[in-house]
């Protein structure tokens, strides 16, 4: 053996990594399923109703699974899993009036779905049969009358606040009537728009362009903070490059500022027109109702499904059960309709969003 071998220290023992105690992965689903199992076996020989069974299990759970976890895992991962498991149980909580609506409108409403409900009015319908094509063509015109109205003022409006405003009191006034008008009522809105079209063409004015007015008071405030927040978010270098350039203000705002915020401003306008689609109130005021089609705005009455389903609900007589199964069904559709559109601002923002990356 060497001098230099002999020297050499001897190689220490490679030291295991500490593997920390965990609880199996399914632990959540079984304390779940015992929880659940303890409460309905308690609930069937005390005769507890659902709700306590329900109440009796999640309490089982949020001190049972922290509990498991802390015997094993630690105090750490005992907190971990109780906040864990307090968040699921609100968003559990928070979507239980949306599934029982949705299963509510499905359940009632598909039966009456068809071809005829579809394409037909109700004109000279006393009984079965009819449709909601007038009340459907109705909502569709009324509603891109809205945004054709609300779009343009509420980007120029935010385009102010945010390119040109810089916090001037005039920008200050128009934020404090932004939030004022963002939480008005909206049968306010209808008697503002009933109001101003009776001055101009007299009493008992009824059209869908008043309508359109009406649900657009409703749109603009929202269209402004969506539009707004979105520019806020474009950086501002991307202002000063197109500046160093010698490009003019407006040319920026245009060519830069916009195209970089346009997903977020067409998801707000997509959201805006899907909180409107669904007012009663001021569409009952200023466009009213009919059984027939009219597809001409500027001349009389137009039908509109959420007050064709109002309608249709609070009317009566002899033919309730029709009527109220056309609700139902005309429920399902304007459902559909706004859960199309918000879908469709998901879509859209994806598409939109700035790429990312080289």
């Amino acid at each position: 053996m060497s001098l230099l071998e002999e020297r050499r220290p001897a190689a220490k023992p490679t030291a295991m990594p500490l593997v920390a105690p965990q609880i199996p992965a399914y632990a959540p689903w079984l304390a779940a399923v015992l929880a659940g199992g303890i409460a309905a076996l308690a609930g069937l020989l005390l005769g507890w109703s659902l709700v306590a069974v329900v109440l009796v299990a999640w309490a089982l759970l949020v001190v049972g699974l922290p509990a498991w976890s802390a015997a094993i895992e630690g105090e750490r991962r005992a907190k971990d899993r109780l906040v864990t498991t307090i968040a699921w149980s609100t968003f559990a909580l928070a979507m239980i009036p949306l599934a029982s609506l949705a299963w509510e409108v499905v359940e009632n409403g598909h039966a009456i779905i068809s071809s005829e409900f579809l394409t037909y009015d109700m004109r000279g319908v006393l009984g079965a049969g009819g449709g909601i094509y007038h009340a459907l063509m109705g909502t569709l015109i009324i509603t891109a009358l809205a945004t054709a109205i609300s779009v343009p003022i509420g980007v120029m409006a935010a385009i102010y606040l945010v390119e040109y405003g810089k916090g001037n009191r005039l920008a200050r006034t128009i934020t404090f009537l932004v939030d004022v008008m963002t939480g008005i009522p909206s049968i306010v809105a209808g008697l503002f728009a009933f109001a101003l079209f009776t001055m101009i063409f007299g009493p008992g004015v009824r059209f869908g362009i008043g309508g359109a007015v009406a649900l657009s008071v409703l749109m603009i405030p929202i269209v402004v903070r969506a539009t707004e927040e979105m520019l806020k978010l474009v950086p501002e270098e991307l202002r000063e490059a197109s500046y160093a350039l010698g490009v003019p203000k407006w040319r920026t705002i245009v060519k830069v500022v916009l195209p970089t915020a346009l997903g977020g401003i067409v998801t707000g306008v997509t959201l805006a027109i899907a909180r409107v689609a669904g007012e009663t109130a001021p569409l009952l005021i200023i466009v009213g109702t009919t059984t027939t089609l009219n597809l001409n705005p500027f001349d009389g009455r137009m039908a509109t499904l959420p007050v064709f389903i109002f309608s249709s609900v609070t009317t009566g007589g002899k033919y309730d059960a029709e009527q109220t199964a056309r609700a139902w069904g005309a429920a399902l559709v304007l459902v559909a309709i706004v859960m199309t559109l918000n879908l469709l601002a998901r879509a859209v923002g994806k598409v939109f969003a700035p790429k990312t990356g080289r």
